[in-house]
């Protein structure tokens, strides 16, 4: 299977200095030939790493034939939309605001705290009643990684 593959090779990769804080996100090979590799970094994905470990991958390819002559190798970061699914995703991520949607169906929002080995502290703002007054309140949230069904980065554009 060649997603198990470039697994290995990417695992390879990553081992040298220039991509220690890299890691490999997801690898999709699809019909015509097409195989997409989602990658991050802890320091973040500049095009010049995704060009490098492209090219990487294209001469292996090349030599050893996996995918034939004919091919489309798209080596690129997740992207904004698409959802955290690694503990090292969360971890370039504090301070952002996230929002959750747990296995339950729930949602959470909020700006990311801490990241914890089994949960992160989310940072959620809460009403209290108190008679006909309502006061905003700040609390911290664990949420386990467990009940976490999908997250996405909340962008803002106001400063």
């Amino acid at each position: 299977m060649i997603e198990l593959q470039i697994e290995s090779l990417l695992a390879v990769k990553f081992q040298e200095e220039e991509f220690k804080d890299c890691f490999l996100l997801e690898v999709n090979h699809h019909p015509g030939n097409k195989l997409d590799v989602f990658i991050d970094s802890d320091s973040g994905v500049t095009f010049e790493k995704c060009q490098r470990i492209s090219r990487y991958l294209e001469a292996i390819l090349d030599e050893k034939g996996w995918l034939g002559e004919k091919y489309v190798l798209e080596v690129s970061s997740p992207g904004i939309s698409r959802p955290l699914t690694q503990w090292r995703q969360y971890r370039k991520n504090m301070g952002r605001t996230l929002e959750i949607t747990l296995a339950d169906g729930s949602r959470k929002e909020g700006p990311l705290a801490d990241v914890l080995e089994d949960h992160i502290l989310l940072t959620e703002t809460v009403v209290e009643v108190d008679g006909k007054k309502k006061t905003k309140k700040q609390v911290l949230t664990a949420v386990p990684f467990e009940k976490i069904k999908k997250t996405i980065v909340k962008i803002s554009f106001k400063e």
